[in-house]
């Protein structure tokens, strides 16, 4: 999974992927302190890695990873080349998803780049810049196929479709609300890489004391949030999400080890990291879940999208275990880690042999059998 962190300048997001990846980004009070983008590779925090690990005495635990890339921040004319231009723009149509930070904290001390704290504004902005840089994208395209239209039926209908995507973005609408009427549509639809069709997370980053009642006095989260709610019931669409974090913070946590980590969270009032709750979201939009396998070489989570069969599952592992795929033998992680081992829950008929039309649930510690 490979998520984009984008926003204005000095809204938090190059703080944000510091506190994510420990990765060291320049993180400046002024715009463009970010000249290339950053790139990140941060474990999925997964608890029962270490309970499973320790049952099976494993070699090593391999958690799943996300891939977060770091944006320079994006001003009003990026589309135009204004700021740092297209280059950034191009950096975004290579993501899954996007975070969107906005800033939702006043601070003297910190320049924003428009002058005032705004955050629909800002969102706005940054929407506006994607839809200039899709337009701009599929006139090129439409000029191509444009030419082909009389001889070749499906050009026709690529353009065709092209007219009434550009008309639908002129309006000020993103891509990913656009209404495809059937699978040829929706063939063409996703070959055309909009950055308007991305899902996104809006990541409101509030100060340490808006933390512990999850910014519910902030009105400036409010505002996102209701933005949020409006765009999806506006959409009949349930692709944006809102999640509050402080990246100060997250900073800090991200220096500490486990124990310290967990005091420093009860003291504030919150149960989870912003990394945490970020990768929960990330999965629960890109309808993502993780299996496990476990023994002494190795205890590891897979990532597989929900609704994924067991042999495709197998093939995460390796070709030849959907190639070869025999069953699987499964069991819950709870009735696992309650019995003691894979044998104890073995005996009480809690392993169960599924075939090829079984789909793998999250949490499901799978043996697979293969001959190949």
């Amino acid at each position: 999974m490979k998520l984009g962190i984008i926003g204005l300048p000095n809204v938090g997001k190059s703080t944000l992927f510091n506190s994510l990846t420990k990765a060291g980004a320049e993180s400046a009070n002024y715009p463009f302190c970010t000249i290339d983008p950053n790139i990140g590779i941060v474990a999925v925090p997964d608890k029962r890695l270490k309970v499973l690990g320790d049952m099976y005495a494993s070699e090593r635990i391999v958690p799943a990873t996300i891939e977060f890339v770091d944006i320079a921040g994006l001003v009003k004319g990026a589309s135009k080349g204004e700021g740092l231009g297209n280059q950034f723009l191009a950096n975004i149509r290579e993501v899954d998803a996007i975070v969107h930070v906005v800033r939702c904290f006043e601070d003297s001390n910190i320049i924003h780049v428009e002058g005032s704290i705004d955050p629909i504004r800002d969102i706005e902005t940054i929407n506006l810049e994607l839809i200039f840089s899709d337009l701009e994208v599929l006139e090129r395209r439409y000029s191509r196929v444009k030419k082909q239209a009389n001889n070749d039926k499906r050009a026709a209908t690529e353009a065709e479709l092209i007219e009434k995507l550009m008309k639908h973005l002129e309006e000020g609408k993103l891509a990913r609300y656009y209404p495809l009427i059937n699978e040829e549509e929706s063939e063409l639809f996703e070959s055309f890489h909009l950055l308007t069709c991305k899902k996104v997370i809006y990541a409101a980053n509030v100060k340490e004391e808006d933390l512990a009642d999850d910014a519910a006095k902030n009105i400036y989260v409010q505002r996102v949030r209701e933005y949020a709610e409006k765009e999806c019931e506006n959409e009949q669409s349930d692709v944006s999400e809102v999640f509050v974090i402080c990246a100060q913070i997250e900073q800090e946590i991200a220096e500490l080890d486990d124990d310290e980590r967990k005091m420093f969270l009860e003291e504030l009032g919150i149960e989870e990291s912003g990394l945490e709750r970020l990768v929960c979201a990330s999965y629960r939009m890109l309808g993502l879940l993780s299996y496990l396998t476990a023994g002494p070489k190795e205890t590891r989570a897979w990532t597989i999208e929900d609704g994924t069969k067991a042999p495709q599952a197998a093939g995460k592992i390796h070709s030849d275990f959907e190639r070869g795929f025999i069953r699987a033998e499964i069991v819950d992680y709870e009735y696992l880690v309650a019995c003691g081992s894979f044998n104890a829950a073995k005996e009480r008929g809690l392993v169960r042999s599924e075939g090829k039309e079984y789909v793998i649930q999250d949490g499901d510690v799978v043996l697979f059998r293969f001959n190949v």
